[in-house]
């Protein structure tokens, strides 16, 4: 699975460095498989939520921070949306950000 932007990550792990290694950890396990429907990635992540509109919520560290992503399964491509702690999560709209 390819990911768009790994930059996102990186700039969250620097001004959140309690996170980065999980960060780190998440983006290895999805750009190191493939994932041809949801069910493969609950497969690998228990505790993502697959919702509406090709979108996924991982919860990254004890789900003290949320990552949204948009995934095109057919290119292979997941799109980060959103990243961000648990409170700023509750403020967005996952099927919409």
């Amino acid at each position: 699975m390819h990911v768009i932007s790994r930059k996102k990550l990186l700039e969250f792990g620097v001004n959140h460095p309690d996170v980065k290694g999980e960060l780190e950890a998440w983006y290895h396990m999805i750009t190191n498989n493939d994932y041809h429907e949801p069910i493969a990635i609950t497969k690998v992540f228990g505790s993502a939520d697959i919702i509406p509109s090709d979108r996924v919520i991982f919860n990254i560290k004890g789900n003290s921070y949320r990552i949204i992503v948009k995934v095109r399964y057919a290119t292979q491509t997941m799109f980060i949306r959103f990243i961000g702690t648990h409170a700023e999560y509750d403020k967005v709209n996952a099927e919409t950000i």
